[in-house]
């Protein structure tokens, strides 16, 4: 019979719909989380070992001298902040719903799922959503260097989340369906942000003036979806692909999945979903878009934040 886990948690995938580079100047944003999730057991063992497995490979060392390894950035940073705290080593089984080398938030949920698994053990029970969305993101900018937060509050909160950097929140749980669509590449996030930096810094009036309409945008949205007005969400995508797209963030790749996914009748609205420049677009309603060679992602909205399970 297989060893039951110590704690068991996991935590949703996100998109973005809104916000995306605006959300790093003060502006709104808007994300969600989505019904693919990651899932985090801990198994509790002897000594001060650490052992990781997930689809990504194998990871071990010493809890007390953790080295860094690519693959497991995200969850060596949170075990290194709880590590002088907790009791023993530990095996850690990762499983995810999804590939990690698509933009549906893979670093957020598996640190935030990592953090409330080690808390969990520490003190018998998951961290208050605030709590835990702190921990989380203190650990994903020393990682990373940078981040807005808007991915880890759509994996610790769930359902769709208005949010900016203050931080602040404006909730709303909600179940509705996505279309997401890979365009088969991807250019690094913090890549895309140094350029879209560059350009700001040459025509700041022209940023300013697109960042202020997304931001906008965003409570309205927020809206239309509490009154299920998915024509008039749609609309608001729409319209912010094309304020993307005059970013400079837009892919010919990128604007043929939106046209097509825009094109469809079961789709209401879609926009580039992430920093752009490769990745995913992301429309609302479902699309089977078999005309497209890209992998379709059928994805609904879920109000199932981060979660232990007995």
């Amino acid at each position: 019979m297989a060893k039951a886990p110590t704690i068991t948690t996991s935590a949703p995938g996100s998109l973005m719909l809104l916000g995306e580079h605006a959300v790093l100047h003060g502006h709104k944003a808007m994300v969600c989380a989505i019904n693919r999730r990651i899932t985090i057991r801990i198994f509790e063992m002897p000594g001060r070992g650490v052992r990781i497995a997930s689809d990504l490979g194998t990871y071990r060392a010493p809890l007390d001298d953790l080295v860094d390894h690519p693959d497991f950035r995200f969850v060596i940073g949170a075990i290194r902040k709880h590590r002088s705290e907790l009791p023993s080593g530990f095996e850690m089984e990762i499983d995810s719903d999804f590939p990690a080398d698509i933009g549906f938030g893979s670093s957020a949920a598996v640190t935030a799922a990592t953090h409330a698994a080690l808390l969990g053990w520490l003190h018998g029970v998951v961290p208050a959503s605030k709590n835990l969305f702190g921990h989380t993101l203190e650990t994903i900018r020393i990682v990373q260097g940078r981040g807005s937060g808007a991915d880890v509050a759509a994996s610790v909160f769930g359902g769709v989340v208005g949010y900016s950097v203050e931080p602040a929140f404006r909730s709303l749980e909600l179940n509705a369906p996505l279309t997401a669509v890979y365009c088969g590449y991807k250019t690094p996030t913090p890549e895309v942000i140094w350029k879209i930096e560059q350009l700001r810094s040459e025509q700041p009036e022209k940023y300013e003036r697109i960042y202020s309409e997304i931001g906008a945008s965003v409570d309205k949205a927020l809206d239309c979806l509490r009154n299920h007005d998915f024509p008039a969400f749609g609309a608001i995508l729409n319209r912010n692909q094309q304020l993307m797209d005059e970013m400079g963030v837009n892919t010919p790749e990128l604007q043929e999945i939106v046209s097509a996914l825009q094109a469809d009748p079961d789709v209401f609205g879609a926009k580039i979903s992430g920093s752009g420049l490769g990745d995913c677009a992301v429309g609302i309603g479902y699309a089977e878009l078999k005309e497209l060679d890209y992998p379709v992602h059928h994805l609904e909205i879920t109000p199932v934040g981060c979660q232990c399970h007995d």
